[in-house]
């Protein structure tokens, strides 16, 4: 069980959470009805991006196998059958999909585009560089679409800028994962094939603009009087120290201690940086709440 437990991989669901921003950002966090019904596209998405998760695994086994820490997945290391991971991850899938019909057709049609994007992902696009990377932030946004369909917020203002600036995370967060793995290909670890359009240098460039947008947008959106009206503050600015903090240490894990492998994992393990989000929460919950 336990090895089944690792191919679902349920601690990046964490990366889910995405669907509960735009309900947050609209200042409807305590309606739990509202939440209710957003916890369903937060279940569909685990379901899917669980079922993706495998058919990478399937795809990636003989890569896996040479890597230094893939190779202990269940797949890999041949605890699991191909066969019973195929079948399981087309129950995965069915699930997910079968949830979100159940509740939503506009869900359903972004949890179907998720996994037809990421089906073309496991099957060859992500060999091809810069495009794997903009599909990876593809199902970020998606997520973020799935919160914004189900907390009836497309009018509110400060929207755009979630868009905006998930997108630029996302992006960021990626090349800093393209960076450890051409760490562990200057080792002699086989790695995947996009990374050969990659180097230290583009990457390095690559953060640098990514985190100096992401920033000058967070300031930005805590400046915009329509987003102050909208939160009855001013005061939101405030919490861009936390914002800049939390990105600077990212780029101290990626750039100085080359331990950016998996993005989920730098959040579960690093306290800084889980205490850095903590105040970011707790100071924008203060001012917006």
């Amino acid at each position: 069980m336990s090895s089944f437990f690792k191919l679902i991989r349920p601690k990046q669901y964490v990366k889910n959470l995405l669907v509960f921003f735009p309900v947050f950002f609209a200042l409807r966090i305590s309606d739990l009805a509202l939440l209710k019904s957003v916890f369903i596209a937060f279940a569909a998405f685990c379901l899917s991006a669980s079922s993706i998760y495998i058919l990478n695994d399937i795809r990636d086994v003989k890569s896996d196998a040479a890597h230094p820490v893939k190779k202990n997945r269940p797949i890999a290391s041949g605890k699991i059958k191909i066969r019973t991971a195929a079948v399981l991850s087309l129950f995965l899938a069915f699930s997910g999909l079968t949830l979100s019909i159940s509740s939503s057709f506009s869900l359903a049609m972004i949890i179907l585009s998720y996994l037809f994007i990421n089906v073309l992902y496991s099957f060859g696009f992500k060999n091809i560089p810069l495009v794997d990377i903009f599909m990876i932030s593809a199902g970020f946004l998606m997520r973020l679409m799935a919160g914004t369909e189900y907390g009836g917020v497309q009018g509110v203002l400060p929207s755009h800028w979630i868009i905006i600036m998930t997108f630029l995370l996302s992006l960021f967060l990626a090349f800093a994962k393209r960076r450890d793995d051409l760490v562990l290909a200057e080792k002699g670890v086989e790695v995947r094939k996009s990374i050969e359009g990659y180097s230290i240098e583009f990457i390095n460039a690559s953060m640098s603009v990514m985190s100096a947008v992401l920033i000058v947008s967070y300031l930005l959106y805590t400046l915009d009087s329509a987003v102050q009206s909208h939160f009855g503050t001013k005061n939101l600015y405030m919490t861009s120290f936390f914002v800049i903090l939390g990105i600077f240490r990212y780029m101290q894990i990626t750039l100085v201690f080359k331990k950016s492998g998996s993005p989920t994992d730098v959040v579960y393990k690093d306290r800084f940086l889980q205490i850095t989000i903590f105040f970011w929460v707790l100071l924008f919950l203060i001012f917006a709440y």
